[in-house]
């Protein structure tokens, strides 16, 4: 991706040279998510173009340089079937790390496809190789889990884990999200794994709410066919008239955040995890729908190592209950990717994913 705007261009690199505990993954599967679309609109501020795009990446070890352990400790070898944590680089060190405890939000932080640049190396996975530099996380993927049933979850179940973790869900809780693309229908299916008692998911298009309550939703709202005070009047009726003890922010946009903050019930929790980039202001009374509600506002930035490693979990433990390879729907191979943003632009389809030797 030289550039925002522009069309995707196809490059040859050299292999590098690997330093000791480096290594090279042979690309099975990458990903198109929202969030490359974003950076093909050029929403996102800092971004180090040209860049090889696709940060959540699975594949196989193709080279190593000395040795090299997963997380867990145990060894790899070349042949092996991985998986990745695309954020790198952070220091463990600064505020952020150590007295604050958000390492999303550390300042050394960087992230494979994203704010890695490609005069680096091959930092992305809309390449046949993606370089693994010493420090990067890595973890088998487990034998039961498909390359597609992987990065079918993706980016938006690693987050989808850390919405659980910030909206501390309890048995029973009626749990509303807003979006139905990769990102909300995890959060829906995570959901209802947590315990809800109820899950809503407000979105669209009519295909992805489909998918969605395969996924886990137990009622969809089609939000091309109803009006922000019908879905409010809908949830209400679904909750007794109190609103939602859980409502997840999956959306990114200025008007979910106007809307979400309504289908909270009083003593609620909303956490907010799509605006991933500027969608614009909002306007909301912070009397009628914060204060007096006592409605508990949490963010939810990006993901941990904590966070990759559960969705592993999940993925082997659920994958045969919840189709996460289904949102993968449509494969595209490099000479395609351009095709590939339009379609998940478009949100004709959950997402699109790259398969750099097909």
């Amino acid at each position: 991706m030289p550039a925002p705007n522009v069309p995707v261009e196809i490059r040859e690199f050299p292999e590098p040279d690997l330093p000791a505990g480096g290594a090279l993954l042979r690309t099975a599967r990458s990903e198109v998510c929202g969030t490359d679309v974003h950076l093909w609109h050029g929403r996102l501020s800092g971004v180090p173009y040209p860049i090889i795009p696709g940060h959540v990446t699975t594949g196989t070890l193709d080279k190593v340089r000395g040795a090299l352990h997963d997380v867990e400790g145990r060894p790899l070898r070349e042949g092996d079937r991985l998986a990745f944590f695309d954020v790198h680089r952070t220091c463990g060190k600064c505020l952020a790390c150590t007295a604050h405890r958000t390492p999303t939000r550390c300042p050394s932080r960087r992230v494979y496809g994203i704010t890695d640049s490609a005069t680096e190396g091959l930092f992305g996975g809309w390449a046949q190789k993606v370089y693994l530099e010493p420090g990067v996380i890595v973890a088998k993927l487990p034998d039961a889990v498909s390359f597609d049933a992987y990065i079918g979850g993706g980016c938006g179940l690693l987050t989808a884990v850390h919405i659980i973790e910030r909206s501390r869900i309890a048995l029973g809780d009626i749990v509303v999200v807003q979006g139905a693309g990769a990102v909300g229908m995890s959060a829906a299916a995570l959901a209802r794994k947590a315990g809800a008692g109820q899950v809503i998911v407000i979105g669209g298009p009519a295909a992805r709410l489909d998918l969605s309550t395969r996924m886990g939703a137990d009622v969809v709202i089609d939000i091309d066919t109803t009006t922000p005070d019908a879905r409010l009047a809908q949830v209400l009726a679904l909750t007794g008239g109190l609103g939602a003890d859980v409502v997840i922010e999956a959306a990114g946009s200025a008007l979910a955040f106007e809307e979400g903050v309504r289908l909270a019930r009083n003593g609620g929790a909303y956490v907010i995890a799509g605006h991933y980039t500027n969608a614009g202001d909002s306007r909301i009374n912070a009397h009628e729908h914060i204060n007096r509600k006592h409605l508990d506002i949490r963010g939810c930035w990006g993901s941990e190592v904590g966070h990759f490693l559960r969705a592993l979990c999940v993925l082997e433990r659920y994958q045969h209950e919840v189709p996460w390879h289904l949102i993968g729907a449509q494969t595209f191979g490099l000479g395609q990717i351009n095709e590939a943003l339009r379609i998940a632009e478009s949100l004709v389809i959950p997402k699109a994913l790259v398969d750099p030797w097909g």
